[in-house]
C-alpha cells in the first residue's frame, strides 16, 4: 500500500481543491448527510446518549452524569470560552484562516462540527473528528471513546490507515490537517494511552503550552472528569441556563474545585 504523504495537503493544495477534497465523491458525501441526520436525531434520544454516559461513570471517567440541559450549556461555555478562542489562536500563528479551515471542517464531515461534546455522535465521527483537527488536547476524546466497547481499538486502527494511505477518508482529511507529525504523534500517545489505562501525560498543542489563560481552560475542558465535574455545576433549570448564558460573559472560574 502506497504511503501517505508527509507533506499535508492542507499546506500546498490550491483553495478550489482543498474544497473538493473535504466534499468527497457523491458516495462519501451521501453517508456524510446520513451520519448529520443520525448527529441530528440522536439530540432528543436520551435512551442512547445515557447508557453511554453510564458505562463512561462504571469505567471511572466521570463521577455524575450532568442533565441534558447542563450538558447542552456545557457545550456552549466550552465552545465559546475554550475550544473556538483557543483554535482561532493557534491557527493565527500558524497563518491559517481560521474560518476557511471550519469550513473544511464542515464539508468533511458536518456531524463533527455540531456536537462539540460528542455524547450525540458515533464511534467513527468522534474519531474522524480527531483524526481532522490537531487537538489542544486529545484526552477528552480517547476517554470518551471509551463508552464504545472497541472505540480505542478502532482509533489505533484508523490513524495506522491514515499513516499508510489505505484509509477511506484519507483524501479528505488530510486537506484539513495542516501538522505533518500529527497523526505519527497521536498514534504514539494512544498507544500509550491504552497500555497504561489512560495515566499518560497530556498531549497539549503548542499554544495551550505557551498560554496560561488557555492552560487554564485546557485543565477545565481538556479532559472528560473535569468536564462533566464543570457541566455538573451548572443551573439544572430553562430559567438558570438562560440567565447563565445571557449574563455570564467571561469563563467563571469559581465553578472549577
Amino acid at each position: 500500500m502506497k504511503a501517505a504523504s508527509t507533506t499535508p495537503l492542507r499546506l500546498h493544495e490550491t483553495p478550489l481543491v482543498l474544497l473538493r477534497r473535504a466534499m468527497g465523491d457523491r458516495r462519501k458525501r451521501r453517508e456524510k448527510l446520513r451520519r448529520l441526520a443520525q448527529t441530528l436525531r440522536s439530540y432528543g434520544a436520551e435512551g442512547q446518549v445515557l447508557p453511554r454516559l453510564q458505562r463512561l461513570k462504571d469505567l471511572g471517567w466521570i463521577d455524575a452524569i450532568p442533565t441534558r440541559l447542563q450538558r447542552m450549556v456545557g457545550a456552549i461555555d466550552m465552545l465559546r470560552f475554550f475550544i473556538v478562542p483557543c483554535a482561532a489562536q493557534y491557527y493565527r500563528s500558524k497563518g491559517i484562516n481560521f474560518t476557511f479551515h471550519t469550513l473544511l471542517r464542515f464539508l468533511d464531515d458536518p456531524s463533527s462540527v455540531i456536537d462539540p461534546t460528542g455524547f450525540n455522535s458515533d464511534r467513527d465521527t468522534i474519531i474522524g473528528h480527531v483524526l481532522q483537527v490537531v487537538h489542544a488536547n486529545p484526552a477528552y476524546d480517547l476517554q470518551l471513546l471509551e463508552s464504545f466497547p472497541d472505540g480505542l481499538g478502532a482509533m489505533e486502527s484508523q490513524l495506522l490507515q491514515i499513516l499508510d494511505g489505505s484509509h477511506p477518508r484519507a483524501a479528505s482529511l488530510l486537506a484539513t490537517v495542516e501538522d505533518p507529525d500529527y497523526h505519527r504523534r497521536l498514534l504514539d500517545h494512544v498507544r500509550e494511552f491504552r497500555a497504561r489505562g489512560g495515566a499518560v501525560d497530556p498531549m497539549l498543542r503548542e499554544n495551550v503550552m505557551s498560554d496560561a489563560r488557555f492552560k487554564q481552560l485546557e485543565h477545565t475542558f481538556g479532559a472528560l472528569p473535569n468536564a462533566m465535574g464543570y457541566f455538573s455545576k451548572l443551573p439544572r433549570t430553562p430559567l438558570g441556563a438562560a440567565r447563565h448564558l445571557l449574563r455570564v460573559r467571561e469563563f467563571p472560574a469559581h465553578l472549577v474545585a
